[in-house]
C-alpha cells in the first residue's frame, strides 16, 4: 500500500472518531441519567476528538506525497 493510501485511511479513521465523539456527546447529554456514566461517556468523546485532531494535524502538515 502506498503512503498516500495510508494517509487517506488515517484521515478516514479520524473522521470516524469525530462521528463517534458526536454520538457519545449526544448520548451523554440527552440519554444518560447516571452522573458517573455521563462523565465517563463524555470523557471518552473528548478523548476521541483530541486523538482525531492530532491525526488530522499530522496528516495535513506532513505535506503532499511524492509519487
Amino acid at each position: 500500500m502506498s503512503l498516500a493510501l495510508i494517509k487517506m485511511w488515517f484521515a478516514l479513521g479520524s473522521m470516524g472518531l469525530m462521528f463517534l465523539a458526536v454520538a457519545c456527546i449526544y448520548l451523554s447529554r440527552f440519554k444518560c441519567r447516571n452522573r458517573f456514566l455521563k462523565i465517563t461517556v463524555s470523557s471518552f468523546a473528548y478523548m476521541c476528538v483530541l486523538i482525531s485532531g492530532i491525526i488530522v494535524f499530522v496528516v495535513v502538515f506532513s505535506g503532499p506525497v511524492n509519487e
